[in-house]
């Protein structure tokens, strides 16, 4: 059997392979609701996702006056970008995260947010 026969056989294969595994991997997904986060920006926001959370003073006196609401701090830790630069990921017991995100309005906002190893408290929300 010659070479390029038998490496046609063996990318045909892995091709197969491939397909079955990422069928598989993706049922799996929907089945159990689980993700694969391997970079650092998905695996702090499900960190973060996955806690329960209090809102300081400032924050609350925002929800109060109509000027943010809870669904749209949680769409900061499901379509957010983790900023690093302006993150303090060095202190303990709690780190702080500063989560950029882009709102309907077009308009940057930030949201700081305090992530102690029991509960996160969101700080403050900045434009």
């Amino acid at each position: 059997m010659s070479f390029l026969k038998r490496l046609g056989f063996f990318i045909f294969g892995l091709s197969i392979g491939i397909i079955f595994l990422t069928v598989f991997f993706k049922n799996k997904a929907k089945e159990t609701g689980t993700e694969f986060c391997y970079l650092p920006n998905c695996r702090v926001l499900k960190d973060l996702r996955s806690k329960s959370y209090s809102y300081s003073d400032e924050v609350t006196k925002m929800m109060t006056n109509g000027e943010i609401d809870s669904v749209a701090i949680k769409s900061f830790f499901v379509d957010g970008d983790v900023d690093f630069n302006k993150s303090d990921t060095e202190s303990k017991p709690c780190k702080t995260y500063v989560i950029e995100h882009e709102n309907s309005e077009d308009k940057v906002q930030f949201l700081t947010v305090t992530n102690c190893p029991k509960k996160i408290v969101i700080e403050k929300i900045t434009e």
